[in-house]
């Protein structure tokens, strides 16, 4: 088998090709399938080819192919075109059967010179060899559809005998969708026409179907008809038109995030503007009632066009997420009254949630929204009155859909559906749904966003969503999140941090001038000193420059030749010490990998506010102060004896939770030194484990951990094991207040060996 371009260059053979010619797979694309032909035939088998396109008819033509042995023999090619719905060509559909036995055996006949009644006798067995033997379906039949004989062909391909049809109508098997089309062709026959490549659907002994091309021709009494097997064929042609299909809609859905994530990057760059010089007005005009309900009511405007473009980098798939491990069915219970509240008291909402629900990892905050949007999808489709059913349980994705849908890896999911019994949605509407700005609402009545952020959230999160809908019957939206092996993560709100600013020297680089001027005076303010370039290249300049930076913030997304993220790791090389802090309304791969940040990557995303921009510089700059006190340390190697340590601390068992390497291995030399036994994890996930298997004293865990956060572990940690003391290591001047307080301790970066030694005091005192 093989298929070909409209414009005739064959792109694709199956594997019996390649085993019949010896050759590697793809090595007979193109033109190079000329390989395989006999040099006498080449010429007519182009020129038939040739015909055929300009035609648009069926192909066939008889050549020589060679074999892997370099021997030769004659072969039969057909092919078919496939055109679309419009009736346009799309593709070609070919098979080359081996006939040499047939020639040689034509060959024979025809070198016989013998008496006329032996040629005829061994042309008559021939064709008696032809009937038994050949592969295709052979059929005698009179022009009132009864069946005179059939050979042997039809019990290998349909299971019938000779037996079972003879005297049958053949008619009987044609499958009912087909039977006026098939009588129409018989029709013809009947007035002395001849059939060429007819197809409908026989059915088989077992019930099933098959696709028959048939070839037929009529004498005074009866048709005499060859039928082809063409099912796989047709098959094959079918799933290579879907996989098209797919591929376009993938290409266009990508097409359309791209464009959707680089207006978003512009339109956060206006936000910042606009917010940051409203935070700077609202300071001057401090105690002017009406001037701050202004600026109050304007910088609600720019959250909600914050959100809009929020939404814009889901559906694009550009977003920093910031990953837990959730229990679904905890998280939607937990929204009960807000969506009862949301989408009012004419709509019934039903909340299922099966026993042993798996966790998933999954941004919460994201999959509330999306949650939240879907009900509101639905309460609209039901007009404001019906039955919702939200519903969270385990499913197993096999190869087998996986197969039928090409961006589903196989799988356990956890799947989130939302149902409603609305007015439901027709197959082409489906197609659309997810575009971003498509919208069946009124104008006015919706952004168009809604689904399409649920869309680009559910594939950047690795999972996949469906839509099951018919017109008057409502619609269910279900999302399959990826399983988690890891315990649930305890989600709990940020406090308050105090705004503090500082003395260092801060180097902005922002190519936006409005923002570039609007984030220097904010950091003026908050008493920084402030340098700023335009570029990637201005800024390594005036690093190379030799004046004293402190802190590097740049935007993510710049022009020029130098990505930002290459001009921050050169900067780095030239001051170790150097702190980094990327910027931007649109996160690119050079930070974000699978929807995380990059491993030791501090991303503060636009548009922000004067308080989160106090907070975000002065957490990177406390963090780059105690990894150049673990660098310090590492260089002196003269650390203090265990001598000095206080007697009670000798032998405390801690455990100390910190991704930075550098800083963990300094922590851990100051503890052996005080005369503790030190146990080390990365990440919150890795040390809860270990807490489990008990002898732990004091956990010393750093606030600002990948994935599950410092401030939610040392909850948990308080919550599940409150004998264990806790120290909050943290660039901020406060740490989280948990219920119980006691056996606690704060322990500002950057900090040495006296600090350390005064927390552990301090928990033990408590």
């Amino acid at each position: 088998m093989w298929t070909a371009r409209p414009d005739g260059l064959l792109d694709w053979f199956n594997e019996r090709v390649y085993e019949y010619s010896g050759h590697r797979s793809g090595e007979l694309d193109g033109v190079e399938w000329t390989k395989m032909v006999h040099p006498d035939d080449l010429s007519a088998a182009g020129q038939r080819w040739q015909q055929a396109l300009a035609s648009g008819e069926p192909y066939e033509a008889e050549f020589r192919l060679r074999q892997a042995d370099d021997n030769y023999r004659w072969h039969i090619a057909r092919a078919v075109p496939i055109l679309d719905d419009d009736g346009a060509l799309v593709r070609w559909i070919g098979t080359n059967t081996d006939i040499e036995d047939q020639r040689v055996t034509r060959a024979k006949l025809e070198a016989l010179n013998q008496t006329l009644e032996e040629r005829v006798a061994e042309r008559t067995a021939d064709r008696d060899r032809m009937w038994r033997l050949s592969t295709d379906l052979m059929l005698v039949a009179s022009f009132d559809a009864r069946i005179v004989a059939i050979n042997p062909a039809w019990r290998t391909s349909l299971a019938w005998t000779e037996e079972d049809l003879t005297g049958r109508s053949f008619m009987d098997l044609v499958h009912a969708d087909d039977r006026e089309a098939t009588l129409a062709e018989v029709g013809k026959l009947g007035d002395g026409a001849t059939t060429f490549l007819f197809e409908n659907r026989y059915q088989a002994k077992d019930g099933s179907y098959r696709t028959i091309s048939w070839t037929a021709v009529p004498d005074d009494a009866f048709i005499h008809a060859v039928g082809r097997d063409v099912t796989e064929e047709r098959e094959a042609a079918l799933a290579l038109r879907k996989s098209e299909m797919a591929l376009q809609q993938a290409q266009k859905m990508e097409a359309i995030g791209n464009l959707t994530g680089g207006v978003a990057h512009d339109f956060n760059n206006l936000l910042q503007v606009v917010a940051g010089n409203l935070q700077l007005l609202a300071i001057d005009v401090a105690g002017n009632e009406k001037a701050e309900r202004r600026i109050t009511n304007a910088l609600s405007g720019v959250d909600r066009g914050s959100k809009l473009a929020s939404q814009l980098l889901a559906f694009g798939r550009r977003q920093a997420l910031d990953p837990r491990v959730v229990n679904v069915g905890r998280l939607i219970r937990g929204m009960d009254e807000m969506i009862r509240r949301t989408i009012g008291e004419g709509v019934e909402v039903e909340t299922i949630v099966s026993g042993g629900l798996w966790n998933t990892l999954v941004d919460p905050m994201q999959i509330e929204n999306a949650v939240l949007n879907l009900a509101i999808n639905a309460r609209d489709a039901m007009d404001g009155f019906g039955k919702l059913t939200i519903e969270a349980g385990n499913a197993y994705l096999d190869e087998d859909y996986a197969r039928r849908h090409q961006e589903v890896e196989p799988g356990k999911y956890v799947a989130l559906s939302v149902t409603d019994t609305g007015s439901g949605m027709s197959a082409e509407l489906i197609e659309k749904v997810f575009e971003p700005f498509f919208s069946t609402k009124p104008e006015g009545k919706g952004t168009g966003l809604g689904l399409s952020m649920v869309y680009g959230f559910v594939k950047q999160t690795g999972g996949h969503i469906k839509i099951y809908s018919e017109v008057g019957q409502g619609t269910t939206v279900r999302m399959y999140l990826p399983r988690s092996m890891q315990p649930e993560d305890v989600d709990v709100s940020q406090n308050d941090l105090p705004i503090e600013g500082g003395k260092e020297t801060i180097l902005v680089a922002e190519d936006d001038e409005g923002v570039r001027a609007t984030v220097v005076e904010l950091l003026q303010e908050l008493g920084y000193r402030v340098l700023k370039a335009p570029d990637a290249s201005a800024a390594l300049t005036i690093i190379d420059s030799g004046v004293q930076v402190d802190m590097l913030f740049t935007d993510v997304v710049m022009p020029g030749p130098m990505k930002s993220s290459d001009m921050a790791r050169r900067a780095k090389e030239r001051l170790p010490r150097l702190a980094v802090l990327f910027t931007s309304g649109y996160t690119e791969n050079s930070i974000v990998h699978g929807g995380r940040l990059d491993a030791g990557v501090q991303l503060l995303s636009k548009p922000y506010t004067r308080e989160a921009l106090a907070r975000k510089i002065r957490h990177v700059l406390n963090n780059e102060a105690q990894v150049a006190i673990a660098e310090t340390r590492a260089e002196a190697q003269n650390p203090p004896t265990a001598e000095k340590a206080v007697k009670e601390i000798l032998g405390l068992r801690v455990l100390i939770v910190e991704d930075n390497l550098l800083i963990r291995m300094s922590e851990i030399d100051m503890l052996e030194e005080i005369g503790c036994e030190v146990v080390e994890a990365g990440s919150a996930e890795e040390a809860l484990p270990m807490l489990a298997e008990g002898g732990i004293d004091i956990v010393m865990s750093d606030l600002g951990l990948p994935g599950m956060s410092g401030e939610d572990f040392c909850r948990e940690v308080r919550r599940r094991w409150p004998e264990i003391g806790i120290i909050f290591a943290t660039g901020m001047d406060r740490g989280p207040e948990l219920e119980d307080p006691s056996r606690t301790a704060l322990l500002s970066k950057p900090h040495g060996q006296n600090e350390l030694r005064a927390a552990l005091e301090e928990v033990l005192r408590k």
